[in-house]
């Protein structure tokens, strides 16, 4: 940096890729605004996030990395939601928070962690308590989801909608069907524990210094006044690479930590032999996993479109795959165990995105003006979705049968009306989907929306 830091942050994230992608840009942004950052990792899975630091270049950026004592053994990782494992997580990480700030002079001026948990992760509240026992040390909520679906986990925890209603009307948002909410909102019996884990990323949230969202403000404009009147909310987002929106922060080209190791040259090269607009590309991110039968009937559906397809199928789902469909695609698909994403969906030769709605790849594509398609499986995905369709109209959305599965028939319907050239929706499509690719550029440009917000947060932290 050059210079004395004028302020210190401490950026807390768990082992998962959704997670540390935002963290570790926003990370970047605040050390090119002068803050001094160390990025938090549990003891667990420390070591690996090391080695993937390493490999992705992130080691080089005047960033430290320091564990939190979990309590559990290395390469340890929950593939559930119990109570004891909670509660274990809880009471070794605060404790080793704790005594990490007590050790640090001068004193963090804040802690950032995010919120908004599934299944391997685990929400943490509770770390506004540990920075309440330190003076002077503020806590700043970092949400991956946007101000949409937080505001719909809002009105539910205060009542003003019941498990299993199909329709829904609450403020500053378009009427809503029980297949757009969160999931865990439409049947909390999906996992129970997952619910109660989800909601209670939301019990002290009145307490917050800061509520920061990896959002811009022209995407959810009405909300996020909404939200304003409750909270201190401020966008930040999009947390994407520099390179791919206002280009400020020098040689920003990765997020520097992938838990997944890329095909990249694969992959580019392939697209390298394929015309302008004429891929779909394929993934539903690190964690969705499609049934057997619903992964055949993806294979056939992408096969009847006709056009050249890029599919993420990562290598614990390829046997799903159906026999000699490899053979049977030939050149005009490529099965990729893993893509570098943001290289694929900035690449000429995609058309169309078809995605399970995760935040952070919903993220990236309004960021880099791709069409979407929406096969939307739990938590927010639904209400991301939505929004796609409805709302920002940069897509449209599979309809599933009530047992939620999908058919080759719709995938070729969706694909139709986003990619045939002569379709007035996909035309539309096209072209909304490239103005929120200005706006999602302005938001970081120097004086934007969510460039103001930052130096806001750095100049209310620095002391």
């Amino acid at each position: 940096m050059g210079e004395e830091a004028i302020a210190k942050v401490l950026v807390f994230s768990v082992p998962i890729q959704g997670h540390i992608n935002p963290l570790l840009q926003f990370s970047k942004r605040l050390i090119s605004k002068n803050v001094a950052v160390t990025f938090l990792t549990t003891s667990s899975t420390h070591n690996n996030i090391i080695r993937c630091a390493t490999a992705g270049g992130a080691t080089a950026l005047p960033l430290s990395f320091v564990p939190l004592d979990d309590g559990f053994e290395e390469g340890h990782l929950s593939s559930e939601v119990s109570s004891e494992y909670l509660a274990k997580f809880e009471e070794n990480v605060s404790r080793s928070l704790s005594q990490l700030i007590s050790s640090m002079e001068p004193k963090p001026n804040a802690v950032v962690y995010c919120l908004n948990p599934n299944i391997y992760d685990s929400a943490t509240p509770w770390i506004l308590d540990v920075c309440r026992k330190h003076p002077g040390v503020a806590a700043a909520s970092f949400f991956t989801q946007c101000s949409t679906v937080n505001a719909i986990y809002i009105h539910f925890l205060r009542g003003k909608f019941k498990e299993f209603q199909d329709d829904v009307v609450l403020p500053a948002m378009p009427p809503l069907k029980g297949s757009d909410l969160p999931g865990f909102l439409y049947d909390n019996n999906l996992c129970r524990p997952l619910f109660e884990l989800t909601c209670s990323q939301f019990v002290n949230v009145d307490n917050v210094d800061f509520f920061l969202v990896n959002s811009f403000d022209e995407l959810e404009p009405e909300v996020l006044e909404w939200m304003k009147n409750q909270w201190p909310v401020k966008n930040i987002g999009p947390m994407i690479p520099s390179m791919y929106l206002d280009k400020r922060l020098g040689n920003d080209k990765d997020y520097g930590i992938s838990l997944f190791n890329a095909q990249v040259n694969e992959c580019l090269d392939w697209l390298d032999s394929k015309q302008s607009g004429s891929v779909i590309y394929v993934s539903f991110g690190s964690l969705a996993v499609l049934k057997d039968d619903q992964m055949i009937e993806v294979a056939a559906g992408l096969n009847q479109t006709g056009l050249n397809f890029l599919w993420v199928v990562r290598e614990t789902e390829t046997k799903k795959l159906p026999s000699n469909y490899i053979n049977e695609i030939g050149e005009r698909g490529l099965i990729a165990n893993w893509s570098p994403q943001l290289q694929v969906l900035a690449h000429k030769s995609i058309g169309c995105f078809i995605t399970h709605c995760g935040w952070n790849s919903t993220l990236e594509a309004l960021s880099l003006g791709v069409a979407l398609i929406g096969m939307p499986a739990y938590s927010d995905q639904p209400t991301n979705a939505k929004f796609i369709e409805d709302v920002w109209k940069v897509g449209t959305r599979v309809k599933a049968d009530k047992d939620g599965f999908v058919t080759k028939e719709e995938i070729v319907r969706c694909v139709g009306e986003v990619m045939e050239e002569t379709s007035e929706k996909g035309k539309d499509i096209r072209k909304n989907a490239l103005r929120l690719m200005e706006f999602a550029k302005e938001a970081l440009a120097e004086g934007g929306n969510s460039d103001k917000n930052i130096d806001e947060f750095v100049a209310k932290i620095a002391r």
